[in-house]
């Protein structure tokens, strides 16, 4: 067979431009391996890509979809492959692109082993998130290795989102203190029960009760998905020493900062995209997170959080879903046998 059936975006605009086509079969290059796709994770830069506003990196597919989890069919497997994968192998992999498609290609060292007793579908919704949170909050964030040690608090701004929930569990399974803002009591009872204490955001000044809850200290890092206004709230509810990590700008992109707070409050503001970034990158990302984070997978002490399964060729019903901000955790897409 070489051709596969894929969602395409036909042009810039609604969830209606997600079409079904056929395209030919990707082939893997150096270092890649070709994934048969049982299923793909739906992400926000899926639907900034849609309307145009978020365009693939050189060389990646123009197919959206940022993450998969299927079968290894075939590929380069000479190289570093340090979790010994080979054909057969159920595996998860990060793409830069792609991933709504019967088959997709993946750099090796983006490809992880479905954890043990977690579903291609609960993997699917793994390595956008997970790569995401461990690189922000553990890496750029420091969570755990500032001024304020072992017992770190963390904020995650939209807590109920697919960032959310990750970074809620990973930080609360690590030891650490978590605070998250959700839109409505639904979204704050899945953060609560996640293990945060969740601040509806609607009803209460965050950063009151983030000192409230606090004594007045403040959280050391803060995960912001939102930016614009948000900003110097976010600074007035830090600690000292403490770190702001933006990693999405749904309220805006300019931000009005005290210069004068900062230095004297040792803040840090530090941010990232991930798809642009080279293999390498994310490749050691992968090696943190299966030697820290899969574990707890395994073990269920972390688990994905599923909102709702669509069929892979109504795509649209999920872009519509996303763009609502109904849906608690991850939408996953489902290909047939």
């Amino acid at each position: 067979m070489t051709t596969m059936h894929a969602i395409a975006i036909r042009e810039p605009g609604g969830p209606e431009v997600l079409t079904p086509c056929e395209r030919p079969r990707p082939v893997p290059g150096p270092g890649e391996v070709l994934i048969r796709v049982a299923a793909s994770g739906v992400n926000r830069p899926d639907v900034f890509q849609r309307l145009g506003r978020y365009p693939p990196p050189p060389g990646a597919s123009d197919l959206p979809g940022l993450e998969v989890a299927g079968q290894l069919v075939e590929g380069d497997l000479t190289g570093d492959n340090p979790f010994g994968l080979k054909a057969g192998d159920a595996v998860c992999a990060l793409l830069a692109g792609g991933g709504y498609a019967e088959y997709a290609v993946a750099p090796l060292g983006q490809c992880l082993p479905v954890p043990k007793g977690l579903s291609l579908l609960e993997a699917a919704a793994l390595p956008e998130n997970f790569f995401t949170v461990w690189s922000n909050v553990f890496d750029r964030g420091q969570l755990g290795r500032g001024e304020g040690g072992a017992g770190e608090t963390l904020l995650v701004q939209g807590g109920s989102s697919g960032i959310g929930v990750t970074a809620i569990q990973l930080a609360h399974a690590l030891g650490h203190r978590v605070f998250a803002t959700a839109g409505n009591e639904e979204k704050c009872r899945a953060c609560a029960d996640l293990g945060a204490e969740a601040i509806n955001y609607r009803e209460e000044d965050f950063v009151a009760r983030i000192k409230a809850l606090t004594d007045g200290r403040g959280v050391d890092v803060v995960l912001d998905m939102v930016a614009g206004d948000y900003v110097p709230r976010e600074l007035d509810a830090m600690a000292e020493g403490g770190r702001l990590v933006i990693i999405a700008t749904l309220g805006g992109s300019a931000a009005t900062i005290d210069a004068g707070a900062l230095m004297r409050r040792r803040h840090t503001i530090t941010g990232s995209t991930l798809r642009n970034r080279p293999v390498a990158f994310k490749a050691a990302i992968a090696q943190a997170l299966h030697e820290h984070v899969w574990p707890l997978l395994a073990a269920g002490t972390v688990r994905p959080v599923v909102h709702q399964v669509f069929p892979a060729a109504e795509a649209s019903r999920a872009h519509a879903l996303m763009e609502s901000s109904q849906h608690i955790g991850k939408l996953v897409l489902a290909r047939g046998s």
